[in-house]
């Protein structure tokens, strides 16, 4: 990354701007902007705007859209109809809702009109109209003097109304009503004009669907607007503000053409160097395609800071054995492969990485279910009795552990190689010891645990004790080699206590791959039993009928289909969050990382 500062006129700010939006490779550094009251006003338009663009492609594919519908001559005038159609629309969603919930309150008093009851109230025949339960009603008409009428009648309340002729007081064991201005059947008329209405709409929805495209380019206009705002907020003015001075940065692959830009300007001086990792520089990843699948989870974190390594490439392949691990189901992967190839083809090109990412995720889930002998809960050794399958409740808990001493291992490296590329080789001398002594006891100890042994290096040979020995030199003595050798062993025996302890809860927050792996195919097991004992389909007598099986199959399919269903969703859940949950922190804490500030955002045309 190269760094550049510019000094320039602020009468030139906005044709500069300009200038650089056109080449689209120069960011300019806005970090720490405050937004105005106006610069909020012109946030929630970008944010209207963008919503907007989102709704009418999401209306674009539903069938009330009109593919023949016109287009509006400007993006201002689209984004305004469409305002005032959403805001009519909401308003009559609104109201139908309302007069629904009212109908049916209503409904039990059947057809009446407002108009007959004033008409007669104005004769001195009163209508008072009351709810009660059946009992109450029951002895208000068998023991009360006072005309009473049944209206309707549900099986909790009864509907009546009392006639009053002389305005004497009526004391009823229930609860007055006041009716409404229509009846039911007239509200329900009332909502189908309304939804007539609101379908009407649809007109012009569809227009502004067909003008989405000028909707965007309305809101990357405003952006740039933002754009240059932001720009001339987090300027620094100097000889009583008639200059600016921006800093900005640009890729070293395309500074060429930047210093070609700033070389024509006029009025403009700049100055260049390239980025150290003391400079707050902005962050670009350059992965390969493969790489590339895993920078959507790296960023749910943090991107790295410039300077430091990308550890993309090293936690992607790990985190994706890891959510294998925890789903540990082939035919859940094979549902999940399926699912992941409809949103390829079907998706927009806005989740295509996402759709990638599921596939990768999927194949790794079912060929490490199919090893883990299980597919939807069924053991495959059943049917292929030949194939040595791994048993996964017996033996995964001391791999997973040997699984989390591997990848923290890898993290120290990655954390010696960058310490020593920034700081130098003696920087690294106590991590290196306490490497060196991690390494040579998982491969002297913790190898034979798993039938496997190097003949020269065990728990008793001389060159364990010999690597063990370097080791603890490294990190009691030699831990800062410009110190004092007593303050290195006291510094260095404080860093052993919390290294062994740090070490300690690190591996041992790898048994939730184990745990969640195997909690994931119990429950798939309950749920084939439960289908089979529940629907008796396990306990179908020979010789019966083939109608005698139609109904116990399809209990069965029910139970498997919402079991699996529940268990995959949670399963899927848990097996996304902990290997990312592993990575973040054992891992990237092993490893050394430091996140960076901020992604690399040119300043670019953003209405194409």
């Amino acid at each position: 990354m190269i760094r550049y500062d510019i000094v320039l006129y602020a009468g030139e700010q906005e044709r500069f701007v300009e200038e650089l939006r056109e080449l689209g490779l120069v960011d300019i550094t806005t970090t720490g902007w405050e937004p105005s009251e106006g610069d909020r006003v012109l946030l929630s338009d970008i944010e209207a705007h963008t919503k907007a663009v989102e709704a009418l492609k999401a209306f674009e594919s539903s069938e009330e859209f009109d593919a023949k519908a016109l287009t509006y001559t400007s993006g201002e005038e689209a984004y305004e109809c469409y305002e005032q159609a959403r805001e009519k629309r909401q308003q009559l969603q609104q109201e139908i809702a309302r007069l629904t919930k009212l109908a049916d309150e209503i409904e039990p008093w059947g057809r009446f009109s407002s108009e007959d009851v004033a008409r007669l109230a104005e004769r001195g025949v009163s209508l008072r109209f009351f709810m009660a339960q059946p009992a109450a009603f029951e002895k208000l008409a068998s023991e009360s003097e006072l005309t009473v009428a049944e209206i309707g009648r549900t099986q909790s309340a009864v509907y009546f109304a009392v006639v009053v002729t002389d305005g004497s007081a009526v004391v009823v064991d229930g609860q007055e009503v006041r009716l409404p201005q229509m009846d039911s059947c007239a509200m329900r008329e009332e909502i189908k004009r309304l939804e007539a209405e609101s379908k009407a709409l649809n007109e012009v929805f569809s227009r502004c669907a067909a003008s989405k495209t000028l909707i965007a380019s309305e809101c990357g206009a405003l952006k740039e607007q933002l754009q240059g705002l932001k720009v001339g907020a987090m300027a620094q003015r100097e000889a009583d503000g008639r200059l600016l001075i921006l800093e900005g940065w640009a890729e070293a692959d395309t500074a060429e053409r930047v210093d070609a830009l700033l070389n024509e300007y006029p009025n403009l001086i700049y100055e260049r160097r390239d980025a150290t990792i003391d400079d707050e520089a902005p962050v670009k990843l350059k992965n390969n395609k493969f790489a590339q699948l895993f920078e959507l989870i790296g960023s749910m974190y943090a991107l790295p800071k410039y300077g430091t390594c990308d550890l993309t490439a090293v936690f992607g392949p790990f985190d994706r054995l890891f959510f294998a691990i925890c789903l540990c189901d082939a035919g859940y992967g094979l549902v999940l492969l399926l699912a992941g190839t409809g949103l390829l083809l079907k998706g927009g090109p806005s989740l295509r990485q996402a759709a990638k990412l599921s596939m990768v995720c999927a194949t790794a889930t079912i060929l490490f279910g199919f090893y883990a002998n299980s597919f939807f809960g069924l053991a495959i050794s059943d049917y292929l009795p030949v194939i040595k399958f791994l048993d996964f409740q017996g033996q995964f808990f001391s791999i997973s552990l040997a699984i989390g001493v591997f990848q923290i291992l890898v993290g120290m490296a990655i954390n010696i190689v960058m310490q020593t590329k920034l700081f130098g080789f003696t920087s690294t001398f106590g991590l290196l010891g306490w490497f060196i002594i991690l390494l040579t006891g998982s491969l002297a100890i913790g190898l034979p645990m798993f039938g496997l042994e190097i003949p020269f290096l065990t728990a008793s040979s001389p060159l364990f004790y010999a690597l063990m020995g370097i080791g603890a030199v490294l990190m009691l003595l030699l831990n800062n080699i410009k110190r004092n050798p007593l303050i290195n062993l006291g510094s260095g025996l404080w860093d052993a206590y919390n290294n062994i302890t740090g070490l300690l809860s690190d591996v041992l927050s790898y048994i939730r791959l184990f745990a969640i792996g195997l909690s994931g195919g119990v429950l798939a097991q309950v749920f084939n039993s439960l289908a089979m004992g529940l629907s008796g389909a396990g306990d179908i007598a020979p010789g019966t009928p083939w109608y005698g099986y139609i109904v116990p199959i399809i209990a069965a399919s029910l139970i498997l289909l919402i079991g699996h269903g529940i268990n995959l969703f949670m399963s899927a859940i848990s097996s996304f969050v902990h290997p990312m949950r592993l990575t973040f922190v054992e891992f990237y804490k092993n490893a050394g990382f430091e996140m960076g500030q901020r992604t690399f955002d040119p300043v670019r045309k953003m209405n194409k």
